[in-house]
């Protein structure tokens, strides 16, 4: 190729050398992005599904309540932290095996490396059999069972519940319930105004919101009563096209960027494959989430029931953590932080994750500022030492 000639700036003396220049420039960029890009399919071509395995932390089913199951987790360590159990509830929309990624990326074994005594909600996969399942079922039946159950593995004494997106949401309204069961409550990315202070919404965040808000009750309806229930592979639809660019290059560009790493790439996978794993959620709930919950934000008005009576969240009497991410697409900040607008000030916490709704429990970063942040205030505003008295069950 003849080379370009320059000026003493080094720029190119004509059009026609600039264009050479340019023409060069995206040469080497694709030599680059197709080398890249052999080394990362040659190493999907190597790779088998026992290799993307998730949620590999040893559990065992402690109490099961039709397809709802408690899992209870080993220890990894002999330390014992004086707190109480932690029961994490993630919601309906996903799967928990999010909090257990990877051996470098858990939730549940960060916990565990610190001596917490660590139980998980699992929801099983809901059917057509489940369609008609409200919350009702939801938070009293099936979360309330799974609570007295783990109170009274902790000798009657309460416990902490730990609720994660919709779970959070569960778990607020339990709490100011029954709020004899608890000895702590900690949220994450959970959504308690559903409207939130669209004000402050930055560029980006809030589309769930307005996507919902602009549906009539005959349009939520009309999606529950022809599939019976709110299919996962249509709720996954919904989230990808919040971030379109990223959804439609993820699986070239983005791929070929990771130059064949293998650490980069089996993550990949594994969020992948949790991506993949989408329940169907129960149609009566969903109708109540949707016109209830995101129409008509009967939870922060205090209008929402359950099994007739009024959920009021600043009954809620137990040392409350509230952790939202700061780049959140699918949960605005402001509609997790108003849990604070409920809870008395001496009570409750904040804690910020600059980063997204997922990455609050999958990023690198994440490892320690939530995972740490949890145990410290469990450490700092809770014990598990013989009370006076016991939790009603």
């Amino acid at each position: 190729m003849m080379p370009i000639r320059r000026d003493k700036n080094g720029e190119p003396l004509d059009e026609t050398d600039a264009a050479l220049q340019a023409w060069a420039l995206a040469w080497n960029q694709m030599l680059d992005t197709g080398a890249k890009a052999i080394k990362s399919n040659s190493f999907l071509a190597d790779t088998k599904q026992s290799d993307v395995e998730i949620a590999t932390t040893p559990a065992d089913t402690v109490f099961q309540i039709d397809k709802v199951r408690v899992l209870h987790y080993h220890a990894l360590t002999k330390k014992k932290a004086n707190t109480p159990p932690v029961l994490i509830c993630y919601g309906l929309f996903g799967r928990q095996t999010m909090i257990d990624l990877q051996e470098d990326r858990s939730l549940v074994r960060n916990f565990l490396n610190d001596g917490i005594d660590v139980y998980v909600v699992d929801w099983g996969n809901p059917t057509r059999a489940d369609q008609y399942l409200t919350f009702d079922d939801y938070i009293d039946l099936y979360l309330g069972s799974c609570v007295e159950h783990v109170v009274e593995a902790n000798g009657g004494k309460p416990i902490t519940l730990f609720g994660i997106c919709e779970g959070g949401t569960f778990a607020a309204a339990l709490a100011a319930l029954r709020p004899e069961l608890f000895a702590g409550l900690a949220l994450a990315i959970t959504p308690i105004d559903f409207h939130g202070e669209q004000d402050e919404f930055w560029r980006g965040e809030g589309f769930l919101n307005s996507w919902i808000g602009n549906l009539d009750e005959d349009d939520v309806d009309l999606l529950i009563d022809t599939y019976g229930m709110l299919p996962g592979a249509m709720t996954g639809a919904v989230f990808s096209s919040l971030t379109p660019i990223a959804s439609m290059t993820k699986y070239n560009i983005g791929l070929a960027a990771m130059d064949g790493n293998e650490p980069a790439m089996l993550n990949f996978l594994r969020m992948e494959k949790w991506i993949a794993d989408r329940p169907d959620h129960p149609g009566e709930a969903a109708r109540q989430w949707l016109n209830e919950l995101y129409r008509e934000n009967r939870l922060a008005n205090g209008a929402f029931q359950v099994l007739g009576e009024t959920v009021d969240l600043s009954k809620i009497n137990c040392p409350v953590l509230n952790i939202y991410a700061e780049q959140d697409h699918i949960i605005p900040v402001s509609c997790s932080k108003a849990l604070g607008k409920f809870v008395k000030p001496k009570l409750y916490e904040e804690i910020g994750f600059p980063g997204g709704h997922v990455g609050v429990f999958v990023s690198r970063k994440a490892q320690g500022v939530v995972a740490g942040g949890i145990t410290d205030w469990l450490n700092r505003t809770q014990d598990n030492k013989p009370k006076k008295t016991k939790a009603k069950l």
